[in-house]
């Protein structure tokens, strides 16, 4: 099946076998793709998984590798590397999915549209941050979402925001058992607004994340935040008006437990930002996922919470239950 499927690829010089995925990731860990083709034209990319979902061989959609932790043995099928990277401004803007979110951004402020300032300092791509409804200081993608250019089950089609199920940090793509899918290209209704506000704006937020977050290797944010008013009640150091929206940072819960710093192998608990999990040099995936497993595991038995993680687990791993693979991630 695999032959027959390198003999359908558009070009055949996009295509490698036993690809090594780490050097695609933030987190520099991964195993081997079995196939790995790269694709730099929607049309290409569209051919490519059309035919892998006809042919039912599994297909996995890579960007920019962030909030993304691949296992150490790799991915079996293929893997999609989509550079399709192409960005019309307009109100109407039209992005392809492999277009880095932050210069979606830095495009449309320039041409003095506001809407995507949170973007700034979001690594990945915007397919990516599709899959993940990206978002930050309650702003969120799929807020701006017109419509996608999307191949669901070897078809075709494009879709409305509601195909998408949209919800805090999730999409359908993420959930078990996801539609076989691939985001090619969105098109993003935005607002007019003054250059100078825009990026000052964006100045502000760049500053916060720069402050507050690890320049070691990570997938960015390991776990969503919780959403429960009575625990932040609770909580006496909790800030006001962390209280008042009933939000508790994941961050937050982790330093409270006392697991800054944290190592196992060569991963660790950022000492500077709790929840991000970090490659403090020579991690492997496994060290990654057995680190936040005990984190999940005490921040459980001291809160009562069940952290959920942002950051996708994809390939093959030891323990069955681990692997949670989307059709399309960052």
């Amino acid at each position: 099946m695999l032959h027959r499927f390198m003999q359908t690829v558009p070009d055949p010089s996009h295509l490698r076998l036993n690809e090594p995925l780490a050097q695609y990731t933030t987190l520099r860990v991964g195993g081997p793709a079995d196939l790995f083709y790269r694709a730099t034209e929607v049309e290409e990319f569209a051919q490519v998984v059309i035919s892998a979902h006809q042919m039912n061989i599994p297909t996995f959609i890579l960007g920019l590798g962030s909030n993304l932790l691949v296992s150490d043995r790799g991915i079996r099928g293929l893997v999609v590397y989509n550079c399709c990277r192409r960005i019309r401004v307009g109100e109407l803007t039209y992005s392809e999915s492999g277009a880095s979110f932050q210069q979606l951004f830095l495009k449309t402020a320039q041409a003095g549209l506001s809407g995507l300032e949170f973007a700034v300092g979001i690594p990945g791509t915007v397919g990516g941050a599709l899959v993940s409804n990206a978002g930050a200081f309650r702003e969120n993608i799929c807020d701006l979402v017109e419509n996608i250019d999307i191949v669901v089950e070897g078809e075709r089609k494009l879709v409305g925001k509601e195909w998408m199920q949209f919800s805090y940090r999730d999409s359908i793509l993420r959930r078990p058992n996801p539609p076989r899918a691939a985001i090619l290209a969105v098109t993003l209704r935005l607002r007019p607004g003054d250059r100078r506000q825009i990026f000052a704006k964006a100045r502000e937020l760049q500053r916060w994340r720069i402050e507050r977050q690890p320049p070691n290797p990570s997938a960015g944010s390991f776990f969503k935040n919780v959403y429960d008013a009575e625990l932040a009640q609770r909580l006496p150091n909790l800030p006001p008006a962390l209280k008042e929206a009933g939000v508790v940072p994941a961050g937050y819960l982790i330093a409270e437990a006392g697991l800054k710093g944290l190592r196992i192998g060569g991963a660790m608990v950022s000492p500077k930002h709790a929840n991000f999990l970090i490659n403090a040099g020579g991690a492997t995936a496994t060290d990654l996922r057995r680190l936040a497993d005990m984190v999940k595991q005490t921040v459980y038995e001291k809160f009562g919470v069940v952290l959920e993680e942002e950051v996708l687990t994809v390939g093959e791993w030891d323990a069955p239950d681990v692997s949670r693979a989307s059709s399309a991630v960052l």
